[in-house]
């Protein structure tokens, strides 16, 4: 089982616990060290002591399972309004939302597309950008993230 899929089994029921639902668990490398990030989310949004509450409930868990023999930094982090959407249902809650779509490689010109998210079938994601339809291949996608226009 991965990191992020056990990490995910043990944190949720918690997350929920307090009140939040969890969005990701991520377990990357960045300037050489190893970070977990759980991202949580809830209706009216995230604040700081729902981080530190969950951070401080999943802390002694992550001690006594040790799913991840190295060291790492842990943190608990809000979703985000621009939050990375990877799951079908992430897809289905998001329908009729502006994202941006970012690729591997160009298309039109162009590697990343602004746009209303319109369809999603087995990872291929549609949108309606400038008046024209796009449908990007699961292979084609680098990232898929809501887009909040500021």
């Amino acid at each position: 089982m991965k990191i992020t899929d056990e990490v995910w089994q043990f944190s949720e029921p918690v997350v929920k616990a307090h009140g939040c639902s969890l969005w990701d668990v991520e377990y990357l490398r960045e300037g050489g060290a190893w970070f977990l990030r759980l991202y949580i989310d809830k209706p009216g949004g995230v604040n700081i002591d729902d981080c530190e509450a969950i951070s401080r409930a999943i802390d002694p868990i992550l001690d006594e399972k040790d799913p991840i023999p190295d060291s790492y930094s842990f943190e608990v982090c809000s979703a985000g309004l621009e939050r990375t959407l990877k799951r079908p249902g992430d897809f289905g809650q998001f329908m009729g939302s502006r994202v941006c779509v970012k690729l591997y490689r160009p298309v039109d010109g162009a590697k990343e597309f602004i746009g209303t998210l319109t369809g999603y079938h087995d990872g291929a994601v549609s949108i309606e950008s400038a008046g024209k339809s796009y449908t990007f291949e699961k292979a084609e996608l680098a990232q898929v993230r809501l887009h909040v226009d500021f």
